[in-house]
């Protein structure tokens, strides 16, 4: 990656960048019962490295928040994560559709139930694998939209074990993001 990166920017087909906005999100999957979305932040940079004229390479690293509130209580989850999502853009005169992995590395964890907040790193895994699918306007240069999802592949609560059973909840993240970017590109 590092000598495609060095190979486009000689060639001045890389656009350095900064983005930034809010994110709505929540836990999926069959256990998560009661979860309800919440608002969090991400802001993080980029590289857009153009392979063609209609298709990017997109490597980023972008602190997220996520977690979800509980509709029968007052709790609230709130998860950090290092995102490090690798998107390939499809572009058309600025307009942009994105695909891609991601992982997410968590850095803290927390329950806030009134003003009483609880660490609950240890009760996550680490990592979380997943997708994103979004769409957006860029150019080389300048400033940007975009809307993104993101889906977990891995479940983000660690499995128990109880004598000889061992209980894995099925709860992955589930994450809207709107961002404004700003690129540093040549024009």
């Amino acid at each position: 990656m590092l000598g495609l990166s060095e190979a486009a920017q000689a060639q001045g087909n890389v656009a350095l960048g900064l983005k930034a906005g809010g994110s709505y999100s929540t836990f999926d999957g069959q256990d998560a019962t009661n979860a309800k979305s919440r608002f969090g932040f991400h802001a993080g940079v980029f590289a857009n490295i153009s392979l063609s004229d209609l298709i990017a390479v997109q490597p980023e690293l972008v602190f997220s928040q996520k977690g979800a509130k509980y509709s029968t209580t007052d709790a609230l989850d709130r998860l950090n994560y290092l995102d490090i999502p690798l998107s390939f853009h499809l572009n058309v005169s600025g307009l942009f559709f994105e695909a891609g992995p991601q992982v997410g590395v968590l850095l803290g964890a927390s329950r806030e139930t009134g003003s009483v907040s609880v660490n609950t790193k240890e009760r996550y895994n680490d990592f979380d694998f997943g997708y994103l699918a979004g769409l957006g306007y860029q150019r080389k240069s300048g400033p940007g939209i975009g809307l993104r999802y993101n889906g977990g592949f891995t479940n983000v609560v660690q499995s128990t074990t109880a004598g000889s059973v061992t209980t894995q909840p099925r709860i992955r993240n589930s994450v809207f993001q709107l961002y404004l970017t700003y690129s540093f590109g040549r024009r």
